[in-house]
């Protein structure tokens, strides 16, 4: 999730044209809503200007993939006669009845600057200037690949630097959409690369485009359509998701919410308090936790603001999951009359509001303040208790806005504050009550709302490649992870092409160093990540869990990001003779006392940093009990001390959160963390 390193400050709500779409303003980024609908009409109503003939993505300073066939595509008339000529050739079509047409020109080798035109036979005409054919990328995820140069390290420095005319920059702003769209939501420009420009494009992205660009000698078209703090589900289609399963609840609850907002949003209030039913204790005890009538008088009290992690206290120190919160306000006969508003300030990440055993409101998302309406004849004279049940299932948890933040606004005006301390108490681990649903409209957070909003308006774009750094908001459903992402990767090819290549980027270290072997969703989330580049062809990983932040979600090193992927590319898409990969385990061999870990991608062979030996090394018995084990280097193996666990079986390597690993091939490229079952030589040999 997308939290720590952002400022997040007071928000704007407009209603666009037609009431049908809703764009939000947070200090200078614009973030877009489609509730549904018309996305793209065709003709202009009498009065408005002529829509161009050409679809958005088709601007000025473009680059139009190299070597394969050119698909030009825009809307015009119904029936309208439209040609469209590039580089010599002129081609027709003819729009169908809701005035959309393309056209498909012949593949082009690396070069430019050309012109692209589209003159209609009612004589509109359309002329797109300095269009380069080169090798077009598509980067994709959350905030780590949203992560702008500006910010990155040296920032400054590289931003003043960046002055490029074969690397050209096209930015998707943010749009979430019910309904699948055609063309864009918000504003998308392609421009070329300058101290401008590139000042708030992903820095990851950017520089892996600065790396092959300098390594192909072709021009680089880079289109970047993210979100920080996306979960994956937002950026597979409703199709895909309904073959996948599971999600059938939260897509029929969309379909609803694109025609019928407050019906979609009364249904989903039932879905979120039946899941606080069943997957929270204190929601299912009598008395429930929310009620008046249960005794919290031997609960600790805390004002809560802050992550309740930096409380000092130590059951929370390193807790996800659920915490209830507990504080009464006294009131007159007269103060009670009529409605209230509670406000809470912004909680993480999903919460349940109650006062006097009557839920007022639920909630999710880290940034967004929480005011909730408490309807007339809630309140009552005397002792009113309000209850708020709060859900984290990563590193920050809390109503962790100021404490002033926190208030009851009666009906005669008067603002109760509630900054006194709450009585408080853990109810269940996230690993007890897993991940709660999204609410499947809310943007980045919502299902298929990413695809239809900024990856289906890309239309049938031709790509040398995607690149795809996402998965810190899916940790804490890390074992569904590997079947989502296998998914995005057939859902976007069905798009996009069959063959088009997929570079993946497996999350860095992040998070508490322990002292002994944990289990991880980190970790897990990364095994997912890394069997799938393994299993699925022309997909590849590129390792960064040696570039993390042990306290920072944002690592700053976005320069060695970009360039492992573009190495990736230069080997798997260019075919040039280079290193790509550090170390990858082969298999793991029990032989008496010792288990030997064969390795491919060696080059010239190990690189062990900072020790005699490699560490980070872990072996686990068929009960999951985990050691750490001594390691000793040899030619394309390392052999791992197993005397002391005698039903030995699997090896992990840098397992944990924010491990410490050492173990680099001779190009200094890093080991990739992984599990791996042990095996007996004759098991092998078959």
């Amino acid at each position: 999730m997308s939290k720590p390193g952002w400022t997040v400050l007071s928000a704007v709500l407009a209603l666009a044209l037609g009431g049908c779409a809703a764009r939000l303003q947070f200090n200078d980024k614009s973030y877009g809503f489609n509730f549904g609908g018309a996305s793209n009409p065709s003709v202009a109503a009498p009065g408005t200007k002529t829509p161009p003939l050409l679809h958005a993505i088709f601007q000025d300073h473009e680059v139009l993939q190299r070597d394969k066939p050119i698909h030009v595509w825009g809307t015009a008339g119904p029936a309208d006669k439209v040609n469209v000529a590039l580089a010599g050739e002129t081609v027709g079509a003819t729009a169908d009845a809701s005035g959309k047409w393309e056209a498909m020109l012949k593949p082009l080798k690396a070069g430019g600057p050309y012109e692209l035109t589209a003159t209609s036979g009612t004589g509109q005409s359309q002329t797109i200037k300095d269009v380069l054919i080169g090798d077009v990328y598509l980067c994709s995820g959350q905030s780590n690949m949203e992560w702008p140069v500006s910010r990155a390290m040296s920032g400054d420095i590289e931003t003043a630097g960046a002055a490029n005319p074969n690397i050209r920059l096209m930015t998707v702003h943010r749009f979430a959409s019910a309904t699948m769209r055609d063309t864009f939501g918000a504003d998308a420009s392609w421009s070329v690369t300058s101290p401008a420009s590139v000042k708030d494009f992903s820095a990851v992205c950017y520089f892996f485009g600065r790396d092959l660009q300098a390594a192909t000698n072709v021009p680089i078209g880079l289109i970047q359509s993210l979100w920080g703090g996306s979960i994956i589900q937002a950026s597979l289609s409703a199709d895909k998701l309904r073959e996948l399963g599971g999600y059938e609840q939260q897509l029929d609850v969309l379909s609803t919410y694109a025609a019928a907002p407050d019906a979609a949003k009364r249904k989903w209030q039932e879905i979120a308090t039946t899941w606080w039913r069943e997957h929270d204790p204190a929601s299912a005890t009598t008395p429930l936790w929310s009620d008046p009538a249960f005794d919290d008088s031997a609960w600790p009290a805390h004002v809560p603001s802050g992550w309740w992690q930096s409380w000092g206290v130590a059951e929370l120190k390193t807790f996800s999951g659920v915490v209830w919160f507990r504080t009464a306000v006294t009131l007159t006969a007269a103060q009670a009359k009529g409605g209230a508003v509670l406000s809470i300030g912004p909680v993480n990440d999903f919460d349940t509001a109650w006062v006097n055993g009557i839920q007022v409101g639920s909630g999710e998302g880290w940034d967004f303040k929480r005011v909730y309406d408490v309807p007339g004849g809630t309140l009552h004279e005397g002792k009113n208790l309000i209850a708020v049940g709060v859900l984290s299932l990563g590193s920050e948890g809390g109503m962790w806005g100021p404490a002033d933040e926190k208030t009851l606004k009666l009906a005669d005006g008067t603002s109760i504050k509630l900054n006194t301390p709450w009585h408080y108490r853990r109810s269940a681990p996230a690993s007890r009550t897993g991940a709660m649903p999204h609410a499947p409209w809310r943007n980045e957070n919502g299902t298929a709302t990413l695809y239809n909003g900024m990856i289906a308006p890309l239309g049938p774009t031709a790509l040398s490649g995607i690149l795809w750094y996402q998965g810190e908001s899916n940790t804490s459903e890390a074992s569904a992870y590997g079947r989502l992402l296998s998914g995005l990767i057939a859902d976007w090819r069905h798009r996009f092409g069959a063959d088009v290549p997929f570079l993946l980027v497996q999350l860095p270290g992040y998070g508490q160093a322990n002292a002994a072997p944990q289990e991880s969703k980190w970790a897990d989330l990364r095994e997912a990540q890394r069997r799938i580049a393994e299993h699925t062809p022309k997909t590849r990983l590129a390792v960064t869990i040696d570039l993390g932040d042990r306290r920072n979600l944002h690592p700053v090193v976005k320069q060695e990001v970009g360039s492992r992927l573009a190495l990736i590319a230069e080997h798997m898409i260019y075919g040039q003779d280079v290193v790509d990969s550090g170390p990858t385990p082969v298999s793991a061999l029990r032989t008496g006392q010792t288990v030997a870990v064969r390795f491919a991608n060696l080059a010239k062979g190990f690189a062990v940093y900072e020790s005699n030996r490699p560490i980070g090394f872990q072996v686990c018995d068929k009960a999951k009990h985990c050691r750490f084990v001594d390691a000793t280097r040899n030619k394309d193996e390392i052999t791992l001390d197993v005397s002391h666990i005698r039903d030995a079986a699997t090896v992990r390597y840098c397992w944990a959160d924010s491990p410490i690993c050492n173990v680099y091939n001779s190009e200094g490229l890093p080991t990739v963390p992984f599990e791996l079952p042990i095996v007996a030589p004759t098991r092998l040999r078959k």
